[in-house]
């Protein structure tokens, strides 16, 4: 593990962050919510010791062991440790969720393949919703809200409407680069207008540290740089890779993942031709986006 250590935070009174610095690749925030006698946990980890550091930290805050855990998407740095949690704890999540966990299977492996995982058993959601779904810890009410299609096909919102705090998953990173090549560009913009509209007090973002709403504003400001870009360079003929090539970020060279620009760019030309988009093609391109050194996974 890097030398800076996950930590937890306070929010409110049963409400907390799990935080992963510095939030890059696979180093994805979790959150958990008690009352004393029951305690659903907001997402897991990308690898196994991780997953049981997380499990220590909810230990070691006084909280019983998780009964309920929440994806709020497929990607593997959020659902990969669902395993040590599972069967104790029944695992929710959007319907398309569980479909892309099952169809993703070792998805970190194929990409990563050096990182040390453990033994990892993919576990998918077996309760699933549709459109909203509330949950009550106690007299904490939980509300799970599907945007739609956004940064994956099975995002999930979780909203905390009394202590007005709110844990985005990957639709923000707070200090990195937004990410929509396993999703949607349009749906990545409806969902920070779903977001907004919440009117959190507290954001916790898939990646990066605690936040206030004003994040989703280098969000949006970004995404709809993309879409100017892409316009633009499709117009030209432009490969994705020549347009992230000749791209000035501008304000969003400061976040971190800055090669993410060429996979989004991927997922807005896929979208723009009607064709399913090419991941690992796109991962490739990151990869020479980044002078050929490969995209690393910091877990």
């Amino acid at each position: 593990m890097p030398a800076e250590t996950p930590f937890t935070v306070p929010l409110a009174p049963g409400v907390s962050a799990y935080i992963q610095p510095d939030g890059g690749w696979c180093l994805n925030n979790a959150g958990f919510v008690t009352d004393g006698d029951r305690t659903l946990l907001i997402d897991t980890a990308a690898t196994l010791p991780r997953a049981r550091a997380l499990r220590e930290a909810v230990l070691a805050s006084g909280a019983p062991a998780p009964s309920l855990v929440v994806n709020t998407h497929h990607h593997g740095d959020h659902t990969y440790g669902n395993c040590l949690f599972a069967p104790e704890a029944i695992i929710i999540g959007h319907h398309a969720c569980r479909e892309q966990t099952i169809a993703a299977g070792r998805q970190l492996h194929l990409v990563w393949p050096e990182v040390e995982y453990g033994e990892v058993d993919i576990t998918p959601p077996a309760l699933t919703y549709s459109d909203t779904l509330t949950l009550h810890i106690g007299d904490i009410e939980v509300r799970l809200i599907h945007p739609g299609p956004a940064h994956t096909l099975g995002d999930s919102i979780v909203w905390l409407p009394e202590q007005r705090v709110v844990f985005t998953g990957d639709l923000v990173f707070n200090g990195g680069t937004p990410f929509v090549l396993m999703g949607s560009l349009e749906g990545s913009l409806r969902a920070v207008e779903r977001l907004r509209a919440l009117d959190a007090r507290v954001v916790v973002p898939g990646h990066g540290a605690v936040t206030d709403p004003g994040v989703y504003d280098t969000v949006e400001g970004y995404l709809r740089f993309l879409d100017q870009l892409a316009t633009t360079a499709r117009r030209k003929g432009w490969t994705p890779l020549e347009a992230a090539r000749a791209a000035d970020l501008g304000e969003y060279a400061r976040l971190r993942e800055s090669e993410r620009l060429v996979a989004n760019l991927h997922r807005v030309y896929a979208a723009l031709d009607g064709e399913p988009v090419d991941v690992m093609a796109a991962f490739q391109d990151m990869t020479v986006l980044n002078g050929g050194r490969p995209v690393a996974c910091h877990a």
